[in-house]
């Protein structure tokens, strides 16, 4: 459990770091008279190298583990957050965004492997506890942005590039531990100690794979219109200011880190396929309600749908783990990418809607997003391929 915890804590500086981005579009809009459109393609920048790299990573990671990854990514973190700190143009945005990017891609595939090895088999619980750190980061970014960067000014971010350079330091009893854990399964490759298998067919595997990539298209899409577009939103339609927009979205991020806390116990006790169709259709109803709610009305809505919707991620995850056991730096890095990469492209595709077609209109569409959690109901039971892998 100790090095669960010491994994959520990076996990919750990581994403605390990371999340000062969109936290300070409104001051850098502002600063270099950009566009709801430039706003998105920042989003995209970002997400594609916090994406696209990650199942590269993954492989790497599988294929040849190291301690030295952890550190990495706080250092390109920092570096991005100290160059955006002192940008003053938009292609140079851009370059520490990508950099901010690519120290999430290093990242999540590799403590989400460390996750597994520490799990002591409750794979769902050890996910939602590290899933929970990122998702309280998540929270306390704009939080903090609104208390340290909206008062001074775009370069206090320097402060979260500091305190990246420190949580690298903090990373260092992970480090020693990790080191033990390469050397003894390095000790079992060479003992041919038998790898675990899924209890599934390949071409369930394939189906399997193709249904939870479509939930976490619907989960992702309206993820990205809630967090990039959720402050713009609330100063279009109720005439808040900038810094009690980003308090707005506080209590939202931080109601997802408290529904991110309970998806993984529950799916180890009830199953993944129920956690994960129970998160996203259930969250719909509340979706559908909050584009024509009031601005009190709109604020409770957003804390029930980050809980609800928050706990699919960890059951999505973990039931793809248990698809195929020995690529769980693949699977990781896949899926950890893929909610980036959709999460990027969506930003830039409704930052194109919103400038065209008003930031009321994109909650209204997206709102529909979580029926598509029907599908879940496709999913194979994935206790029955526990039992298949135990011989019963």
């Amino acid at each position: 459990m100790g090095i669960l915890w010491s994994l959520c804590l990076a996990h919750l500086c990581n994403d605390a770091f990371q999340s000062v981005i969109p936290a300070v579009y409104p001051l850098l809009k502002d600063n270099l008279a950009l566009t709801f459109a430039q706003v998105g393609m920042i989003t995209l920048v970002y997400q594609i190298c916090a994406s696209v790299f990650q199942p590269v990573f993954g492989v790497v990671f599988d294929k040849r583990p190291s301690v030295w990854y952890l550190p990495l990514s706080s250092l390109s973190t920092a570096a991005g957050l100290f160059l955006l700190a002192y940008a003053g143009s938009f292609p140079v945005v851009l370059v520490a965004v990508a950099l901010v990017g690519l120290g999430s891609s290093v990242l999540h595939p590799e403590a989400s492997r460390m996750t597994h090895f520490a799990s002591g088999g409750r794979h769902g619980l050890a996910q939602s506890i590290f899933q929970v750190g990122g998702n309280l980061g998540s929270s306390f970014g704009p939080l903090l942005a609104a208390l340290i960067i909206a008062p001074y000014g775009q370069h206090y971010i320097v402060v979260f590039a500091g305190a990246a350079l420190v949580a690298m330091l903090l990373k260092r009893p992970l480090v020693r531990w990790y080191g033990q854990v390469i050397a003894g399964r390095r000790q079992r490759e060479k003992l041919r100690v038998e790898l675990p298998r899924s209890g599934f067919s390949r071409g369930k595997i394939v189906f399997s794979f193709s249904v939870l990539l479509l939930l976490v298209f619907s989960k992702y899409v309206y993820m990205a219109c809630l967090t990039n577009f959720y402050t713009f939103y609330l100063m279009d339609k109720f005439d808040v200011t900038a810094r009690q927009s980003q308090f707005y979205l506080f209590a939202f991020l931080f109601s997802v880190a408290l529904g991110t806390l309970f998806g993984g116990p529950v799916g180890d006790r009830f199953g993944r396929k129920f956690v994960i169709w129970a998160s996203i259709l259930g969250a719909a109803p509340f979706a559908l309600w909050m584009p024509y709610a009031g601005l009190a009305d709109t604020c409770v809505l957003s804390v029930v749908i980050g809980l609800v919707l928050s706990s699919a991620f960890s059951a999505i995850l973990v039931y793809a783990q248990e698809l195929l056991p020995t690529k769980l730096g693949l699977v990781s890095g896949f899926f950890f990418g893929v909610m980036f990469g959709i999460g990027g492209i969506a930003a830039a595709v409704l930052g194109q809607m919103a400038d065209t077609r008003g930031i009321e209109e994109v909650f209204r569409i997206c709102s529909y997003l979580p029926l598509l959690g029907f599908v879940a109901f496709l999913l194979p039971d994935e206790r029955r391929g526990r039992e298949v892998r135990a011989g019963r």
